[in-house]
């Protein structure tokens, strides 16, 4: 009689030998689709208002400066500063700057080269002025200024 008694079905466990793939997968898809921030923002601006607005092509030839308020306010006098990469300066730096973000591009980005300012909106005219001035002793001549569009 014991031959033929019932055995107790069980539920066969989860099979989870591809979950490691399907891990893998989901990974490599978001570091190709994330985009990484190359610069600590330490300068704190609210960007102008346009109305005829163009977006930037060629994202790798373009060098970002930062101007407006120290987002750290110790020491602070109230006066604006100008951030390039990581750093704050001033517009005499700029010049090495430059040249130095010239010699670390491609060579066929070097004619496409635009220099974006990303400028706070209470920002005074001479200040921008005097980094014009300087990007123009740099040769960096494509000049892009940033505003978010006017509604």
């Amino acid at each position: 009689m014991s031959r033929f008694r019932k055995s107790r079905r069980e539920m066969p466990g989860l099979n989870t030998a591809s979950l490691p793939d399907l891990i893998f997968t989901v990974l490599f898809f978001f570091m190709i689709v994330t985009h990484m921030r190359k610069v600590t923002v330490k300068v704190k601006y609210r960007e102008p208002q346009g109305t005829e607005l163009t977006r930037l092509t060629k994202k790798s030839a373009v060098t970002y400066i930062y101007i407006g308020k120290p987002l750290d306010r110790r020491g602070d006098s109230g006066r604006t500063v100008i951030q390039m990469n990581d750093k704050l300066v001033t517009p005499a730096d700029i010049v090495d700057y430059i040249s130095a973000e010239r010699s670390r591009m491609a060579p066929e980005d070097l004619e496409l080269m635009t220099v974006s300012l990303k400028a706070d909106r209470g920002t005074k005219m001479e200040l921008i002025t005097e980094v014009k001035m300087a990007l123009r002793k740099a040769k960096a001549l494509n000049i892009s200024y940033s505003a978010t569009q006017e509604k």
